[in-house]
């Protein structure tokens, strides 16, 4: 969580980029920053008891396997590519509802567990990178597609294994 002066949506979305689960900037009321701390520690301690077998999953699509225990992306050749803690979730998160679209504040629901701000471009920006990492042409995506006035979606078929 950052509590800070500096309240430019820049600085809000590269610290959430980051890793920061929560971005409050000051002035701040005590009860609301009482009220994020509880918010934070329900959903990390919820996500502690998860089931253990939910990360043995295996997500395999296009050329592309992730392999959700081991928090790894490989291409078909093998290859692992690396991704930043917040570009796995919403890859994971896309995956395992592939072929259906998903809103920005469904994905950023989903990934951070927080709603998004009239400005967060946090989705945008992430699945940006994600596509100069996993797409052959980033410009012309066939896996992350865009649909315009609703969402993202993972266009290619998904198979599950454990």
């Amino acid at each position: 969580m950052i509590l800070t002066g500096r309240g430019d949506p820049v600085d809000r979305v590269v610290s959430l980029e980051v890793g920061a689960d929560d971005y409050l900037g000051k002035p701040v009321h005590l009860r609301e920053l009482l009220a994020r701390i509880r918010s934070v520690l329900r959903r990390t301690a919820s996500s502690a008891g998860a089931p253990p077998a939910a990360g043995d999953t295996i997500l395999a699509f296009a050329d592309w396997t992730l392999d959700c225990g081991r928090r790894k992306l490989m291409k078909g050749d093998g290859a692992d590519i690396s991704l930043s803690a917040a570009e796995f979730e919403l890859l994971r998160v896309l995956a395992l509802h592939a072929q259906r679209v998903l809103s920005r504040d469904q994905l950023l629901d989903m990934t951070r567990h927080r709603s998004a701000g009239p400005f967060d471009r946090s989705i945008d920006v992430m699945v940006g990178k994600l596509r100069r990492k996993i797409e052959d042409n980033p410009r012309e995506p066939a896996l992350i597609k865009t649909v315009h006035g609703a969402g993202y979606v993972l266009a290619a078929p998904v198979s599950t294994r454990r």
